[in-house]
């Protein structure tokens, strides 16, 4: 069963990011997941995934409990760099953690780059959902796809209509 957001949104994938071959997201347990696809090696990808945010909850007690979710599958998870971002309307938290994985057998320095937005739940306005964007790359690759992240995370918006819209 795919994991679905707490808010539907719509936004853009960057150009020659393509949405993940059909289960991945499932089996990445995120509602969404694309990748820039590489020759060889790790290919950068970013997923999109959210919960409802209780009300004693903060962006950054959401980002703490990814870190440790996070440090239950990889090595040496250090938060780099965190911010506050995002606007009184739409709150935003923007963290950077290095980590060291296995992908393919093979040992690597990885780097994530997540944003947490805060938004109204259409539904219901008194409720409040936390949307968790993230750009997963190797060490090496990061700063050259950091901007088409960016560029990702600018196009996010709300949609009223029926959900994920890459």
């Amino acid at each position: 069963m795919s994991v679905t957001l707490p808010v539907p949104i719509a936004f853009r994938l960057p150009e020659g990011w393509e949405p993940a071959l059909p289960g991945a997201d499932e089996a990445a347990g995120v509602a969404f997941a694309a990748v820039l696809p590489q020759p060889d090696g790790f290919s950068p990808n970013i997923t999109v995934d959210g919960a409802h945010l209780p009300e004693t909850t903060s962006l950054a007690d959401a980002a703490d409990a990814s870190v440790e979710r996070l440090r239950e599958v990889a090595a040496s998870v250090v938060v780099a760099d965190r911010r506050e971002a995002g606007s009184a309307e739409v709150p935003a938290l923007a963290q950077r953690l290095t980590f060291w994985g296995t992908v393919g057998g093979v040992r690597r320095e990885l780097v994530q780059s997540q944003v947490y937005l805060c938004l109204v739940d259409v539904a219901d306005p008194h409720r409040r959902a936390v949307v968790r964007l993230a750009l997963t790359a190797d060490e090496e690759r990061h700063d050259g796809v950091v901007g088409d992240f960016q560029e990702f995370v600018r196009s996010v918006r709300p949609d009223t209509g029926t959900g994920i819209s890459p």
